[in-house]
């Protein structure tokens, strides 16, 4: 009875580059949200190391990050047991998937990315294909679990648009193959800004480490960077898209002790930024030591790890296998 149950809970597919050290921003706008998902779905959580190589990576570090996101990923409590947790590389049937999905998606769609347009402008010449193409690779990501919701940022609904849109193609071409996933955006900290320049979303890649707060970062280092972070001249803690820099760190403070910005912006009626940045450190701080320490704990259990990913690889490409076997026949390959 409860095998029954598991299989009738709705899918979810999400996964994170490693592609730098992660950020409180995907802590508190993702992978928070995703302990909540983890007893009321069947959740694929995934560390995408395939998408991470667009970009130029070093081996030895990608090799590290990997493993660290995997440790966070547990430390800030998604379970093993619960979620299938594995290495997008380890699932061959991500990149044949997008290949299959590649031959039925358009140039002109994957022109229009926004993010691509992005890149574009800051690597100049140096655009290979895999930036282009690379939302082919997350459409495939998800349609071969069959997921039925996606957790998305605002950034990301466009290639979530594109990944329903060749669901839709796709199923019509060949007969209905996979589910069209919806996406699912939290109502509470989905989007955690940059600290430096609130009207843009906190980033790993930016260029001024002041910009954000890494999972890692140790207690006087995320005390200095929310003490700097760019407020304005009001002096008034209060929720409006006039103050963005006290915005963010009012959605910070809330995501992290589960209030409203409404009991927020209350809390500080007539008290200062000063102190309203001191208590804001201090609960970054107070909340991630448990997690830093578990990370540690784990990076050092490398056996442990192994077991994790290995076992997860395993769930993940047999289901995975069973949508592109489909897909394979239904376009005309001869099977195995």
């Amino acid at each position: 009875m409860e095998k029954e149950n598991a299989i009738q809970k709705k899918v979810i597919f999400s996964g994170i580059q490693p592609s730098g050290q992660l950020t409180i921003g995907n802590y508190l706008g993702a992978l928070k949200n995703w302990v909540k998902l983890q007893d009321e779905y069947e959740c694929f959580y995934c560390i995408v190391d395939m998408h991470a190589i667009t970009v130029k990576q070093e081996p030895k570090e990608l090799r590290q990050r990997t493993l660290e996101v995997l440790a966070i990923y547990i430390a800030a409590g998604i379970d093993p047991e619960k979620n299938t947790l594995f290495i997008q590389s380890h699932v061959p049937q991500h990149a044949e998937g997008a290949w299959l999905l590649n031959c039925n998606t358009y140039m002109g769609e994957l022109s229009r990315m926004t993010q691509f347009k992005d890149k574009s402008q800051r690597y100049g010449q140096n655009i290979n294909v895999g930036l282009f193409d690379y939302p082919v690779l997350m459409a495939s990501d998800i349609l071969i679990y069959q997921a039925d919701l996606v957790p998305v940022g605002h950034d990301q609904k466009q290639h979530l648009e594109l990944t329903r849109d060749i669901a839709e193609r796709f199923n019509s071409a060949y007969s209905p193959t996979f589910k069209v996933p919806d996406p699912y955006i939290a109502k509470v900290g989905a989007k955690i800004m940059d600290l430096q320049e609130p009207t843009k979303k906190m980033s790993k890649s930016s260029d001024n480490p002041n910009s954000y707060i890494l999972m890692m970062d140790p207690p006087e280092v995320i005390r200095k960077k929310i003490s700097r972070a760019v407020t304005d001249s009001i002096g008034v803690v209060n929720y409006t898209d006039d103050q963005p820099g006290i915005k963010n760190l009012i959605d910070i403070l809330s995501t992290i002790k589960g209030t409203t910005s409404e009991e927020v912006v209350k809390t500080y009626e007539g008290i200062g930024y000063a102190q309203f940045k001191k208590d804001v450190g201090e609960a970054i701080v107070e909340e991630l030591a448990p997690v830093q320490d578990k990370v540690k704990e784990l990076v050092a259990d490398k056996k442990y790890l192994e077991s994790v990913y290995k076992a997860g690889a395993e769930k993940a490409s047999y289901i995975a296998n069973k949508t592109v076997r489909k897909m394979k026949k239904k376009i005309g390959f001869i099977q195995q």
